[in-house]
Order: structure tokens, then C-alpha cells, then sequence
């Protein structure tokens, strides 16, 4: 059986380019390369392409890899039939790809901007295509469709970072009348917790707006749910499936991205210690938010469900979710009964799928 060349994307031009880096340790850690024919392509922070050639993955993390000698320059072409194109000296080396694996998150990777250049490529790629990645990037547009859905969610507001700097009174004013303390203040277009901030009273409202700002012209302020966090991986194109559900214990403040990446207070629990009829009423709300989305391939949706009265509460939803070593999606699949390795085959079949 011939193999298949799959593109591995990682590293991108966002705050969220070590996730990347993490992600994709784990991605080339555990793909069949019995199946496949890999080529790990990263991108700096400054924009470079580079085709790595090294076989030790664990140079990713810390940036070695880029420094990796025999590394080479490299791009995906939007030509259609060029593929990956890779230059040494005057010499450009063209490989077939047959599907690309985008493990990139959040800006220019998650947002339809890597979408798009791989659609108009002609090459297959794991995940939502355009319109679904750009619209889930954006939390305030995704609130719009959750509210057409009719899934419950928090109240919001939304804020333009150009009116902090001449009518900062009047927002916090607006915000004030509208919601009671505590706030949480966030990026429209971040994830992993990037840039979010939970405010208490109107000093740390505004220092939280200022914050947001610096990530997104676009603030989305929302209410405090009083919950369990609860995720759910979903997977699949004509009919989604979700796994099992999952549960975040934070040990912290919230759920933010040093808890989810440097240190070890968060505790994830498989399955969430929430009663079964709750569980399917998070796994149906995840499979129909992930429709009403568009979504293909993979997401992870998250919801709380709050403690005074098991209420679900739709948060966000996650196009191209981490995939490191202590990431949420592929436990819980594992738990589900899938593999990490069989994971990545399936998404891989999803994305050769979903171009036919």
C-alpha cells in the first residue's frame, strides 16, 4: 500500500507558537511512520518556513530545532500540483503532499488563514476549512451562532479596543450596568487562555480591557458562571461524534494558560463528575454547536456546568485543540477507546475525506 505524504505545520506567527511547538512534539512522536512519509514543517515567530530534517523531536519545545543544520527553507505552494517546496542553494526540491496536519493554534493558523492558503493549494488538511475556522476564532461571532442555535450561554458584551483610550469611563460605566462583579475579559480572536482575565471591581476591569487589547481590537466581557469547567472532543464530517467528557479543576484562579501549561495545579478528571443525564445533554449540545459551526474533522467544545443547579452553559469551542502529552482532545478519546496513534490515522482519513 503506498504511503501517504502528510505535512506536519507547526510553530506560527501567534502567542500561542510554544503550544504549537508542544503539540507538534507529540503529533511527530506518535505518528505511524510505517504509514507515512513526514515532513515536519515550522514556522518562526518572524514567518520563516523551515523544513526540519532531524529526527529528535524533543528540540522542539525549546527552539532548538530551527538551528538544526540541516534544516532547509521551505513553502507551500498555492499553485495546485506544486505541493511543498523546499530550496537548497538555487535548487527548489518539490514533494507531493498528500494531506497537511495544521497543529497550529490561534492566529494565522486556527483562523482560516492557513485555511485558505491550503484551499486554494488544492491539498487536503486536518480540520475545519474557512469559514468555520475563522468564525470559532472569533469568540463574539461565535456567540452570535450559539445564540441562533439556541445553546445556552454566558451573557456578553462586546468592547473596541478603540474606545479605551477616549471613552474608558463611559465602557466601564456600560459594563457596570450590565453585569455584576466578577467579569471575565477576553480576546475575541486568543485561545489557551491568552490575554484573559477575571476582574472583580473597576480597577481590574479596566486593567483587564487594557490587556485584551493588546492581543485583539475586539474584547468580548462576559458574566461569571459558577461551575465545572467540562470538555468534550468531537470528531468527524457528515456525522460527529463526541467523547467522553472531561473536567477541568483549575487549581487556580481560572482556567488560565500558565494553569494549562507551566504549572501542575490543574487536575483533569475522565469522565467529568457530572450525573449521566448531564453528560449526554454537554455531548449533544457539543455535536450541535459543532454543526451549527460547520465544523469538519476535529474541536473540542467546553461548557460549565454550573454547581447550584447542573445548568450547561456553552463557553467556547477550539478548532485545532492542543495535542500535547496532557492535552484534553486526545485523552479523551483515548478514554473513548481510541488510541493517540489511531487519532491522528482518523483525522488524517476525515481530511482525505472531506476533499473528496
Amino acid at each position: 500500500m503506498k504511503k501517504l505524504s502528510v505535512c506536519i505545520l507547526f510553530g506560527g506567527i501567534s502567542p500561542e507558537h510554544e503550544v504549537s511547538l508542544r503539540s507538534a512534539e507529540s503529533v511527530l512522536n506518535n505518528i505511524d511512520k510505517e504509514k507515512y512519509n513526514v515532513f515536519p514543517v515550522g514556522i518562526t515567530k518572524k514567518g520563516d518556513w523551515i523544513l526540519f530534517t532531524g529526527s529528535d523531536y524533543s528540540m522542539l519545545p525549546s527552539g532548538e530545532w530551527e538551528q538544526f543544520e540541516g534544516n532547509r527553507r521551505a513553502a507551500i505552494s498555492p499553485v495546485r500540483g506544486q505541493g511543498l517546496l523546499s530550496f537548497e542553494g538555487d535548487c527548489v526540491v518539490r514533494e507531493h503532499i498528500d494531506v497537511v496536519f495544521p497543529v497550529l493554534h490561534g492566529e494565522n493558523g486556527e483562523d482560516g488563514a492557513m485555511q485558505g492558503l491550503l484551499q486554494l493549494a488544492g491539498i487536503p488538511y486536518v480540520g475545519p476549512h474557512v469559514a468555520a475556522s475563522a468564525v470559532s476564532m472569533d469568540k463574539t461571532l461565535t456567540k452570535l451562532v450559539m445564540d441562533q442555535a439556541k445553546i445556552p450561554q454566558a451573557a456578553w458584551h462586546l468592547v473596541r479596543a478603540s474606545e479605551l483610550e477616549n471613552r474608558m469611563d463611559r465602557v466601564l460605566d456600560t459594563l457596570e450596568e450590565r453585569f455584576e462583579y466578577p467579569v471575565f475579559v477576553k480576546p475575541a480572536g486568543t485561545g489557551s487562555s491568552v490575554g484573559v482575565s477575571k476582574a472583580r471591581d473597576r480597577e481590574e476591569l479596566k486593567e483587564a480591557l487594557l490587556k485584551a487589547a493588546v492581543y485583539d481590537e475586539k474584547i468580548l466581557v462576559e458574566e461569571f458562571i459558577h461551575g465545572r469547567e467540562i470538555e468534550v472532543a468531537v470528531m468527524g464530517n457528515d456525522s460527529p461524534v463526541a467523547s467522553v467528557c472531561g473536567e477541568i479543576d483549575s487549581g487556580a484562579e481560572f482556567y488560565d494558560y500558565e494553569a494549562k501549561y507551566i504549572t501542575d495545579t490543574s487536575v483533569a478528571y475522565i469522565p467529568a463528575r457530572i450525573d449521566e443525564d448531564v453528560t449526554e445533554q454537554v455531548r449533544e449540545w457539543a455535536v450541535k454547536a459543532y454543526s451549527a459551526l460547520g465544523c469538519q474533522g476535529l474541536s473540542r467544545v467546553d461548557f460549565f456546568v454550573t454547581f447550584e443547579d447542573n445548568k450547561v452553559v456553552f463557553n467556547e469551542i477550539n478548532t485545532l485543540p492542543g495535542f500535547t502529552s496532557i492535552s484534553m482532545y486526545p485523552k479523551l478519546f483515548a478514554a473513548s477507546g481510541i488510541p493517540y496513534d489511531q487519532l491522528i490515522d482518523r483525522l488524517l482519513e476525515l481530511a482525505m475525506e472531506a476533499a473528496r
